[in-house]
């Protein structure tokens, strides 16, 4: 296993054209701060290399010959809980969008990312924040927002009056409100001044309630009842 200096950033990225991957390489290579552990040709080559370097940060591509980028998130987070994946594809379709944030990726950007977006969201995710580009959160938005309520009041019935949906307390309802509009836990907290170890438990008892399995399903519950409304 490598190891890189104290504060370091460590990447593993992960696409199956060479021309993308080596690239990806010099451009994260460039970033203060951030040291390139391995270059992966598709999902499973990334998961071993992630077992072996143990990665800050994975760079994953989706669409990947054998073992998918979704699949070979879902086994990176499960052996791996301390290194984040930022998905970074040329797919933006809602399939793909919930495939991965299901699976456990916490970032999500489209290949037409600047330079600048790719290391912001690096850091972001390192720091243990979502970090969605504008457009894929355009579309998470579009996707839940246009299915219809499984249960409940429909949006424009829930009025402030009323009681939170599925035992909900008010403080919950309140992180579950942030949470759908894209904050991040650190950023719930810091809004609502609380810690970030409760806003985690807040988040833990949302999904109990709601009987969500993930951030996705926890903003769809939230639009699909009232508690958030797509933006003008």
């Amino acid at each position: 296993m490598t190891t890189a200096p104290p504060g370091r950033i460590r990447v593993l990225i992960a696409d199956d054209q060479r021309v993308v991957r080596d690239g990806l390489g010099m451009l994260v290579a460039l970033i203060d701060g951030v040291e390139i552990v391995g270059l992966a040709s598709d999902g499973a080559e990334a998961v071993r290399l992630a077992e072996a370097h143990r990665p800050d940060v994975i760079l994953m591509d989706l669409r990947m010959p054998g073992l998918d980028g979704a699949t070979a998130t879902a086994q990176v987070r499960q052996r791996l809980p301390g290194t984040q994946v930022l998905v970074l594809t040329t797919y933006a379709d809602e399939g793909a969008i919930l495939a991965a944030l299901r699976a456990g990726a916490l970032g999500y950007l489209t290949k037409d990312a600047s330079a600048e977006q790719i290391e912001a969201a690096i850091r972001a995710v390192h720091a243990g924040q979502t970090h969605l580009d504008a457009a894929v959160q355009a579309r998470l938005v579009a996707t839940v927002t246009s299915q219809e309520p499984a249960q409940g009041p429909a949006p424009d019935q829930a009025g402030h009056g009323r009681p939170p949906p599925a035992g909900l307390t008010s403080r919950e309802a309140e992180v579950l409100t942030l949470l759908a509009s894209g904050l991040s836990n650190a950023e719930i907290a810091q809004r609502l001044y609380l810690s970030n170890a409760t806003v985690k438990t807040h988040i833990n008892r949302i999904f109990a309630k709601t009987g969500a399995r993930d951030r996705a399903q926890a903003v769809r519950f939230a639009y699909q009842h009232g508690l958030a409304t797509p933006a003008p």
